[in-house]
């Protein structure tokens, strides 16, 4: 099994850990420290040596940090973790703060009205966020601190940094030479005047260099940094161990191999101006440079914006995919009485290793029945494991990391017989998500700009989901990738071949939850018969019927049901010739029109 069940976390053990980190800070005549779910890398996901936070706390979501005082330890967590960080943390020990409404400028100048001085790592924040902090709370006398990790000194039995091998990535599969994007990006640090740029994501790395590693559960990265110069020359800072002759010929003479001990002497004697992302690169970074200069990552755009090799390889992976989710659909179908959640997630699981093409699991699949259905990122273990109840809802959200292509999909299927609410809210929600399937917009228009079209419809009978629409995903790289997203916070503009989910929902606390999921494709403008501007829209890339039984036809307008009806009429034509005769029985019976 890719995904494992065990209880990842204690919350007994928040006290005693707790009391170590208060009594390390005691020694050092510190007053906090700052723990963020994060690495050095600013990455979603981290190495089994980096889950501090959750080494810690207990909480196990991809998003938070903690802050710790002499008398009080806020655990800061979004909207999608409110009902996790609940069951995960000891409310005895750790306060839960939720963002944006509890920002950790605001706690910490509550909490510490005397000021007093607050340690960080400096690896592990960025300058944004180390400057925004630092403003906000320094006319409270309080005072930021650099400072060795304190957890990593108290953490017995630290795992050890990842030493996964890293491997080349195909031309077949990444549709542009390594060489064509390095001097692309030397293009644009010239005409910035910048002798140099660093990288510090492993995605941007890992595109850039054709390369993939295994260095992140779920997520096919090297951790790794790297230093791009005007020439298109590379220094790529990791462990010479985790490279071989065939990388090493796969990389060229122009990428120079530089091992992590060397980063600091190799930052510090570059010359000229040197450009660094604020937002995502350790604030220790930019401290050893000469000139460094605020520059965005330049990989971030070109990765998101799919070429035509990367984007029919992206394709044929969500038509394996979606096979493969037709055969768990129809399995489920003919009954799972006395199953549990962890049964279902190993089922799914099976059907895509069945494909004979599954790399990993793009993310721990979460497959939440009931209450559990409300819990927006619940990942299933062995404590919370739930048996399937009938006449309730069983939410399934998982995906597939293929050489080929990320996939990401979500359906809520009824188990037994819904009741009328359940009916309504689950037209609610597909109505939001066709909103956005049917959308054209013209250039310049981003994310922020059309969330509200998929809460709409919820809006109007007073309900909303306190997670965004849609998120980025990579070509066999992250399922969660920048810099776009369908979000009320997002600004950047949509564009040609960038892969975005679609995926509003409406949870109710104690009883389940909702939430449909396909991937769409940006489209080039085009023009409309009569218009005057051409528009986008979205192709959408993910075949898999949503549940009939679940919706009421007279909630939906008349172009509503026939996006409906043709787009089950396509998910029959194109998966029913990859599924099983069984499954195509049922497949013919859930496309059907309604």
């Amino acid at each position: 099994m890719y995904q494992d069940f065990s209880t990842p976390s204690s919350p007994e053990t928040g006290a005693p850990r707790l009391a170590a980190l208060r009594a390390a800070l005691k020694a050092e005549k510190l007053d906090g420290f700052l723990i963020p779910r994060a690495d050095a890398h600013m990455g979603e996901n981290v190495s089994p040596r980096d889950e501090r936070l959750a080494w810690l706390t207990g909480f196990t979501g991809s998003d938070g940090h903690c802050a710790v005082l002499p008398d009080i330890a806020g655990v800061f967590v979004d909207g999608r973790y409110t009902l996790q960080v609940q069951n995960q943390i000891d409310l005895a020990a750790f306060v839960p703060q939720a963002i944006p409404d509890d920002t950790l400028s605001d706690w910490l100048i509550t909490n510490m009205p005397q000021g007093g001085t607050v340690a960080y790592d400096p690896m592990l924040h960025s300058y944004d966020a180390i400057s925004k902090l630092e403003s906000a709370v320094k006319p409270h006398g309080i005072t930021l601190k650099q400072s060795h990790n304190m957890v990593d000194a108290i953490w017995d039995n630290q795992p050890a940094p990842p030493q996964g091998k890293i491997e080349p990535y195909p031309i077949a599969f990444a549709g542009v030479s390594s060489r064509e994007k390095r001097d692309d990006i030397a293009a644009k640090l010239n005409e910035a005047k910048l002798s140099a740029v660093v990288l510090t994501l492993p995605d941007s790395i890992c595109w850039l260099l054709n390369i993939r590693g295994n260095d992140i559960a779920k997520t096919p990265v090297a951790l790794a940094f790297a230093v791009v110069h005007a020439d298109g020359k590379v220094d790529l800072v990791v462990d010479p161990a985790k490279t071989g002759p065939e990388l090493l010929e796969h990389l060229g003479s122009d990428v120079r191999i530089t091992p992590p001990s060397d980063f600091a002497g190799l930052l510090a004697g570059l010359a000229g101006k040197v450009g660094v992302d604020r937002t995502s690169a350790p604030i220790w970074i930019s401290q050893q440079l000469k000139e460094p200069e605020w520059f965005t990552d330049p990989c971030i755009l070109p990765k998101a914006c799919k070429n035509p090799v990367e984007l029919s390889g992206t394709r044929q992976a969500h038509m394996r995919d979606a096979a493969a989710m037709c055969e768990f659909l129809a399995w489920i179908d003919a009954g799972i009485d006395g199953l549990s959640e962890i049964d279902v997630v190993t089922k799914l699981e099976g059907f895509r290793r069945n494909t004979n093409a599954l790399t990993d699991i793009s993310f721990d699949t979460i497959c939440g029945t009931g209450p559990n259905g409300a819990i927006v990122h619940y990942r299933v273990d062995e404590a919370s494991n739930r048996q399937i109840g009938r006449d309730t809802l069983l939410l399934v959200d998982s995906g597939g990391q293929y050489l080929d292509g990320t996939t990401d999909i979500t359906r809520t299927v009824i188990i037994g017989a819904a009741d009328q609410e359940m009916v309504r809210c689950f037209t609610l929600v597909l109505k939001g998500m066709i909103s956005i399937s049917r959308l054209r917009w013209p250039e310049g228009i981003s994310g922020q700009h059309i969330d509200t079209l998929a809460r709409a419809p919820l809006w109007a009978a007073g309900l909303d989901y306190k997670h965004g629409t849609g998120h980025g995903v990579g070509a066999y790289l992250s399922v969660h990738e920048g810099p776009a997203r369908i979000s009320r916070v997002s600004d950047v503009p949509l564009q040609t071949g960038m892969i975005l989910s679609n995926e509003p929902g409406y949870y109710r606390e104690g009883a389940w939850g909702i939430r449909i999921e396909n991937l769409l494709v940006v489209e080039s403008p085009s023009a409309i018969d009569g218009g005057e501007i051409p528009m986008h829209s979205f192709d959408t890339i993910t075949w898999v019927p949503i549940d009939s039984r679940l919706i009421n036809s007279t909630l939906l307008s008349l172009p509503e049901r026939d996006w409906l009806n043709l787009y089950h009429a396509q998910v029959l034509d194109k998966i029913g010739p990859l599924v099983s005769p069984q499954t195509l029985r049922w497949l013919e019976a859930a496309c059907a029109s309604i």
